[in-house]
């Protein structure tokens, strides 16, 4: 059977750009950017992503490119007799699989969110009420589970109408509307009475705030983000490389995902800035601020309800570009290595991951468990743990490994795939950098981040 194509070369960047935007381009980076010194920060986050991220993205493409597989197949097509490499390609899968453990649930929160300012049900209410709305919906398993079903269902269903009249077509139009939203909102708010001392605090470069948070802190907390962004080590990437034709060079493919990711990234922040010192808010890390603090700042604006509703319609989206770009692998893998049909493989990935998606619902409230404090306090954490720290660090240096030894594919054959078509090419001169000295930042990342999770603050 000839391989499935996507349609268009828009449709390739969008759906990549998608599976790495998602919401810790929301939740996590504005909040660093402002600790680290606003526009320090973004430049060195803007220069490890050209470091770090780029490289590995094109790698991803490759394989899957050159193979024309899935990822678990990839490498089975690419390595030498009696090598090993595939064993990490059924370790892409087991990641997929771990990330939408939670990412199904958090997608649900999005959803959930949309609908109650959609339909007014935070209007009104004071900051306690607002908080005690995000605690409510984590205490109730009835509530959580469906909204992860309706998650789940909506993945499957776009998945199942095939490569390009379901996946393509609809993450084209979701995307769009996604960027659309974000700069609507981002011009909302610069017309608000804090958008100047906003603006000035996330995007002019303060050295001293930057010291405050502590130089190395804060240069290893931009590449912490430049490298997590884009989902790399996991093949959700090279999925999409196994999918395009050879027209056109993969490092400028990579480079332009990567501006995309980038500009969603610092877009959120002109939308979160100008609020927070305006309604003399916080910017708060993680779930406190999407659910919490900007809802109480909704609560407070002039048309709230409807700025409400277009900014949970936009993370509903950027979470469901991630979870259908995920997807897409999970059922191809099955469709490879079972011989299932599309159709056969959307059913089974719909009971199995809704089924594997239960612990992290019900890690809130029914099976709720001390022993998960080490991680953050509930299943999801756990879960997140292991695809942030292990799955995604690791799977990275295995893809580099994969793509610069002469033990693996080797140099010649990925530039060769990676050069093929028009655009930015990998030169010779940026082989020692990516055969010796990147793989040392990226197994330092994943030692960084045990040491950080484990011992930093003991």
């Amino acid at each position: 059977m000839e391989r499935e194509k996507l349609k268009s070369r828009l449709g390739f960047i969008l759906l990549s750009a998608g599976c790495a935007i998602g919401i810790g381009n929301v939740w996590k980076f504005p909040y660093i950017a402002g600790q680290g010194g606003g526009g320090a920060f973004v430049l060195f986050y803007l220069l490890f992503l050209v470091l770090l991220g780029l490289p590995i993205m094109s790698m991803e493409f490759a394989v899957g490119r050159a193979s024309q597989k899935s990822p678990v197949k990839a490498y089975q097509a690419l390595e030498k007799p009696g090598q090993k490499w595939h064993i990490h390609g059924y370790f892409t899968l087991i990641g997929c699989y771990l990330l939408m453990m939670f990412y199904t649930t958090v997608a649900g929160w999005m959803l959930h969110y949309f609908y109650l300012t959609l339909t007014g049900k935070l209007s009104g209410l004071d900051s306690a009420s607002i908080a005690g709305k995000f605690t409510e919906m984590l205490g109730d398993p009835a509530t959580m589970t469906f909204w992860m079903i309706v998650v789940v269902a909506l993945g499957i269903i776009v998945c199942a109408k095939g490569l390009q009249n379901g996946l393509e077509k609809v993450t084209k139009i979701m995307m769009i509307a996604l960027l659309a939203i974000m700069i609507i909102l981002a011009v909302n708010s610069f017309f608000m009475s804090g958008a100047k001392e906003g603006l000035q605090f996330y995007l002019i470069p303060d050295f001293a705030r930057m010291k405050e948070t502590g130089i190395i802190n804060t240069l290893v907390s931009a590449m912490n983000q430049a490298f997590f962004t884009l989902s790399l080590g996991i093949g959700a990437m090279a999925i999409f490389g196994s999918y395009i034709g050879k027209e056109h060079t993969l490092l400028g493919e990579s480079l332009r995902i990567v501006i995309l990711d980038t500009f969603v990234a610092i877009t959120a922040g002109l939308i979160i800035f100008p609020a927070c010192f305006t309604y003399n808010v916080d910017q708060a890390s993680g779930p406190s601020l999407i659910f919490i603090t900007l809802p109480n700042i909704f609560a407070n604006m002039p048309l709230g309800r409807l700025w409400g509703s277009l900014f949970f319609l936009f993370m509903s989206f950027a979470a469901l570009s991630t979870v259908f770009a995920v997807f897409e692998n999970i059922i191809c893998c099955g469709m490879e290595l079972a011989g299932w049909t599309r159709k056969k493989s959307s059913v089974i990935n719909f009971v199995l991951i809704t089924l594997l998606s239960l612990p992290c619902v019900l890690g809130y409230n029914l099976w709720s468990w001390d022993g998960f404090a080490i991680f953050g306090g509930a299943v999801l954490d756990f879960e997140d743990f292991l695809v942030s720290n292990l799955f995604l660090p690791l799977g990275s240096l295995v893809y580099l490994l994969f793509c610069v030894s002469k033990r693996g594919w080797g140099w010649k054959n990925y530039t060769a795939e990676a050069n093929t078509g028009k655009g930015l090419k990998v030169r010779n001169w940026m082989r020692f950098y990516l055969t010796y000295i990147l793989p040392l930042v990226v197994l330092f990342i994943f030692l960084f981040g045990l040491y950080d999770k484990f011992f930093a603050n003991r």
